[in-house]
């Protein structure tokens, strides 16, 4: 089983399950071990990989107990705290992980209730947790663009230093969008100050700061709504604009025409990029992430291995009444399939796969 399929099979668990369960311990059982197996891919029934109610002395601390260490060797992996299924995950609650992890020569733990699971690591200081995650899993709302970073937490990819890197990465961007998000609800006054000097000269006094907050908060939702109502439009018109789509066997070298040079009025939609991570996600475990790219066109949405459009791996259509996805087979013939969105994606990952496969040996 894939991670994708692992984690979507997990979610469904999730939802099926949660209103019954009332402990931690059911908690573990229910969702933690499988999400150890069948996520993470360690033997959970192997103690020399997986051990339970782990113990270590900490200090004048006799006793204490993480309720997962994750090892390969002598080398820990993961140190994982488990909470009760709906209770929230804060750090002041997991007392134990913080100590252990501080004194162990693990690199990353997780913090999880079940159906959110927080990865943390120590990027700010050495040997120190971190106050925030890098990454977080909910189960309720599964972001796909996580996908090839947890793929780089299990038992057969993992690799610190890879996984330290992307978590950097994840970090601080996850951060970003926190502050872009409070700024647009609520702009600071360094916020203010930042924009309002590339339009105009006057002085910030107190009174002028005022006026321009309420400006900046003003064009900032107007802006968000111009861009929603743009895309909308855009999509709108290319659904009128185009004839249905009759998929064709054909020789890939017909199949495949130059992305034309000239790409203006080509707008990459939100829905394209997670369309894109998914099958990245997918494509994982047979080719490198940065072999898998996308390219987009006026009329469609290709996905390329090493940015060859010789080498398409997909086409998307997501901007029909009924959006597609064009996979290509290892005898040069495309199979088309409708979708129901996105997410319908992950059912077609074995004939994605199977491309890259060949992509890969050619």
């Amino acid at each position: 089983m894939s991670i994708d399929q692992a984690i979507y099979a997990l979610a469904n668990k999730v939802r099926e399950l949660k209103p019954i369960i009332e402990t931690e311990e059911a908690t573990k059982t229910a969702f933690i071990i499988p999400f150890i197996s069948t996520v993470l891919g360690y033997d959970v029934t192997d103690p020399r990989e997986v051990i339970p109610e782990y113990t270590a002395d900490v200090g004048i601390r006799k006793g204490e107990k993480v309720d997962f260490a994750i090892k390969s060797g002598g080398d820990f992996r993961f140190l994982i705290e488990c909470k009760k299924i709906g209770e929230p995950l804060r750090l002041d609650h997991a007392n134990q992980l913080v100590r252990y992890f501080n004194v162990t020569d693990t690199e990353f733990a997780i913090l999880t209730n079940g159906e959110v699971y927080e990865f943390y690591a120590q990027l700010d200081a050495a040997n120190r947790m971190d106050e925030k995650p890098f990454m977080t899993l909910d189960l309720t709302n599964i972001d796909a663009r996580i996908f090839p970073h947890l793929e780089m937490c299990t038992k057969s990819r993992f690799d610190s230093e890879t996984i330290a890197a992307s978590a950097e990465q994840l970090k601080y961007i996850a951060e970003i969008k926190k502050t872009l998000s409070s700024q647009f609800k609520e702009p600071d006054i360094d916020w203010v100050k930042a924009l309002t000097a590339r339009v105009t000269n006057r002085r910030m006094t107190a009174q002028n700061l005022e006026t321009f907050t309420k400006l900046v908060t003003t064009a900032q939702s107007q802006f968000l709504k111009d861009e929603a109502n743009r895309r909308l439009q855009d999509a709108q018109n290319f659904d009128e604009a185009k004839e249905p789509y009759v998929a064709v066997s054909s020789p890939l070298e017909d199949a495949v025409q130059d992305t034309p040079e000239d790409d203006s009025g080509i707008v990459t939609t939100e829905e394209e990029i997670q369309a894109f991570n998914i099958i990245r996600a997918i494509t994982c475990a047979e080719v490198s992430l940065e072999d898998v790219v996308l390219r987009d066109a006026k009329s469609y949405c290709a996905i390329l291995y090493q940015d060859n459009n010789r080498k398409p791996i997909a086409r998307l259509w997501l901007d029909r009444k009924v959006p597609r996805i064009v996979i290509f087979d290892a005898d040069k013939n495309e199979q088309a399939f409708d979708l129901s969105g996105v997410v319908d994606i992950y059912q077609h990952a074995d004939l994605i796969r199977e491309r890259c496969r060949a992509l890969r040996d050619m």
